[in-house]
């Protein structure tokens, strides 16, 4: 899962994006309206945390301009406002859910882990494949009942192959939904991640290599 966090509170973000790393979600940081609506624009994210009131462009502009852009991206907006006008408001923009500050973080995380279910298509909390099981909200997986201990990027790239039901994913798919903007797009990293994830998710093999594809379970 792939989140843009558009924070201007230095603080806050990096302690959200630290967070939401540490649940193995692919997080990048952006501290203004502008900047932030030209990443979510370029980039498709899962879901975007958008705070309402931001330099450069205000939260409610990013939103408008992402709605009418058609971006499949979820939208759930953080405001120190906690009226139900500014609730209203904000879901009338196109926001998908509306999260007062302070907040309490397991709850961030379950709002962005429902959202994200309703994006992409929409992915179900669970998924199966043979005798393989992963939740994507609790962000852990099985096979045979063996919890398998991945890493947020080998879990990533794991959620993504199943979701495909059978379809091929390509490395740079993988690389754009599993990686953060700090990802090398000429790197082997995919290749690396897929091999090691091979090796825990032991025989027989799930993951197969599609020639000029990709990779598949």
């Amino acid at each position: 899962m792939r989140v843009l966090v558009i924070e201007d509170d230095e603080e806050l973000a990096e302690a959200v994006a630290v967070g939401l790393r540490r649940q193995r979600m692919a997080v990048d940081v952006c501290p203004d309206g502008e900047q932030g609506l030209e990443r979510a624009l370029d980039t498709d994210y899962d879901v975007l945390v958008l705070d309402r009131d931001l330099p450069g462009r205000h939260g409610d502009d990013v939103c408008a301009e992402l709605v009418a852009a058609g971006r499949r991206c979820r939208i759930l907006m953080l405001t120190a406002a906690a009226s139900a006008d500014d609730l209203v408001d904000g879901l009338g923009l196109g926001a998908d859910d509306y999260l007062p500050k302070p907040f309490e973080f397991p709850v961030l995380v379950a709002r962005i882990c429902a959202l994200a279910r309703r994006s992409h298509p929409a992915v179900p909390p669970v998924l199966r494949h043979g005798d393989l099981l992963v939740d994507t909200a609790r962000r852990q997986a099985w096979r045979a009942g063996r919890a398998l201990e991945l890493t947020p990027k080998e879990f990533g790239v794991l959620e993504l192959l199943v979701a495909a039901s059978g379809r091929a994913v390509s490395a740079e798919e993988l690389l754009e939904r599993a990686w953060d903007e700090a990802a090398d797009p000429f790197t082997n990293a995919v290749k690396i991640t897929v091999s090691r994830l091979r090796a825990k998710l032991g025989d027989p093999a799930l993951i197969e290599t599609v020639a000029r594809s990709g990779y598949r379970v």
